[in-house]
């Protein structure tokens, strides 16, 4: 660790940036860019109106909406399966119009996303994994190798049927 001599002439270490905070500021933009990308799609749908969006380096949450109508999103969102994004991505957007998870939240999500409740067993599971870029690289790799099977690139597009989580996570899962 390099010293730096500081104005009361005590060393103090110089701080460097950590991998998890590189990797982070390498993805960021990324994430925005997809991020918006779907929310333009979804609310093409659903019509409604947001103030801002964020992108953040949260250890345990995927997104959130505060009741100023921000949408919060972490930039880990970039390494999981298409479908759990835009679960994710919808999630959100509906609390644009319910800020609760009552029965109409729930029935607004599954106009667009109707295997909703699989999908949020999906995520349980691979937040047990843990949020780790390993754990998501992993869960990332073993879903692009079941969506690239020889049975999805005769149709040329990816089913509606999404694979669960578990043909996507790790086997010690």
């Amino acid at each position: 660790m390099k010293w730096r001599w500081s104005v009361t002439r005590r060393k103090r270490p110089v701080r460097r940036a950590s991998a998890v905070s590189r990797h982070y500021l390498e993805h960021k933009e990324a994430a925005r860019e997809l991020v918006l990308a779907r929310l333009a799609h979804f609310n093409q749908y659903y019509n409604l109106k947001w103030n801002r969006v964020a992108i953040r380096n949260q250890r345990r949450c995927w997104g959130s909406c505060s009741s100023l109508k921000n949408l919060n999103f972490n930039y880990k969102i970039l390494f999981l399966p298409p479908h759990l994004r835009d679960y994710i991505i919808v999630h959100e957007l509906c609390h644009l119009t319910h800020m609760n998870h009552g029965r109409t939240f729930w029935e607004l999500v599954a106009e667009q996303v109707p295997d909703y409740v699989q999908y949020i067993h999906e995520l349980r599971t691979i937040d047990k994994l843990g949020q780790s870029i390993a754990a998501l690289t992993a869960v990332q790799a073993r879903y692009q190798s079941y969506a690239t099977g020889p049975s999805s690139l005769l149709s040329g597009a990816v089913t509606t049927n999404q694979p669960s989580v578990e043909s996507c996570v790790c086997s010690e899962a």
